[in-house]
């Protein structure tokens, strides 16, 4: 039998991880539980750490210096275990969400975890973390007071960091745990993963635009965009200019339009006996693409409220989910569905 390590225990790791995911995700959690095995372990592990980074990441009193500091010292936790500590003693200073901090601060259980999957699989979710992390470290240097997104080129490049290393993630790990994924069918699905990933993000970004600014005082929304519609990031929260910024808003929901009808190939590339990965993949997406609906049937309403389905909604399209997801048919009529209206059954 291994020996326990010193000061933890694989099931205590295990058990705070399992407790902690639907704390800081109810989406994620919901789609991760479905997953078996390894594979499992491996993407609740890799999320636990991508939320870690951006936890720091989002931290409203840390300087842009020390904030890249931390996450320096994250990246180093991945091969030198003795970081560790360190970052949970410094993660004791963050701010904000009580989730999220006790996450942070409890980064050794997590660590327990990564260090506890086959060897494969840390190599994937390292370098894909490590990956994200740098693109976090390098806006959060570049946006000192706050990110303020200039070009559609960065704004792309963001969402890479921040999602599109995700997509990849996900992608390797279904690859390397699920044997109905081979290589051919793992080089089709790179082709969509970044944009499946992205599409999920825009959403997050579009429905938060007035939270983002106002408590994370960041805005994801590309000036070169708001200028041409007649707004700028000074006066995207102006009554005066909401007609211009709903514009531009509008310009970005095509955006995400675009990347869910990529995401949405990406979901029917997946094989069909790949269950649990089509079901994980699937969830995420329909509720994106209810999401966006709801945002863009009142559009003086785009990115100023936070859009929510109902919770009946999420029960009747999880249902749906669950009798749909061997067709790739009846995935496609739901998606549909999904975006022109709502899908509420009686429960």
């Amino acid at each position: 039998m291994p020996e326990e390590r010193p000061g933890t225990t694989r099931k205590r790791a295990n058990d705070f991880c399992r407790e902690i995911l639907p704390a800081v995700s109810r989406t994620f959690a919901l789609s991760i539980r479905l997953l078996p095995g390894d594979l499992g372990a491996s993407v609740r592990c890799a999320y636990l750490l991508c939320r870690i980074a951006d936890t720091i990441e989002d931290e409203p009193e840390l300087p842009a210096p020390a904030k890249a500091s931390m996450l320096d010292l994250l990246s180093t936790c991945f091969d030198e275990p003795r970081s560790i500590a360190e970052l949970v003693a410094r993660a004791g200073s963050l701010t904000g969400d009580a989730a999220h901090l006790r996450l942070a601060r409890n980064a050794d259980l997590v660590f327990e975890t990564y260090r506890d999957l086959p060897q494969r699989t840390r190599g994937i979710v390292r370098r894909w973390t490590h990956e994200m992390i740098a693109g976090m470290r390098k806006f959060v240097l570049a946006y000192p007071k706050g990110v303020r997104i200039q070009s559609l080129d960065e704004y792309k490049e963001y969402c890479y960091y921040v999602a599109g290393t995700v997509g990849y993630l996900l992608t390797d790990l279904w690859h390397e745990h699920s044997s109905s994924i081979g290589a051919h069918r793992h080089a089709i699905l790179r082709e969509h993963c970044r944009a499946f990933a992205e599409a999920l993000q825009t959403v997050n970004i579009l429905k938060d635009v007035v939270r983002d600014a106002q408590h994370e005082n960041s805005i994801y929304v590309p000036e070169q965009l708001l200028r041409a519609h007649g707004s700028a990031h000074s006066s995207i929260l102006a009554s005066e200019h909401s007609i211009e910024t709903h514009a531009a808003l509008g310009a970005l929901t095509q955006i995400a339009w675009r990347d869910l009808d990529q995401a949405k190939r990406y979901l029917l590339a997946i094989p069909r006996r790949a269950v649990p990965i089509r079901l994980f993949c699937a969830l995420p997406l329909l509720f994106a693409y209810a999401t966006l609906r709801d945002l863009t049937r009142l559009p003086n309403q785009l990115g100023l409220s936070t859009a929510k389905i109902s919770r009946k909604e999420v029960k009747s399209l999880t249902l749906m989910t669950v009798l749909a997801v061997l067709s790739n048919r009846a995935m496609s009529r739901l998606v549909e569905r999904a975006r022109t209206k709502p899908l509420v059954l009686g429960f």
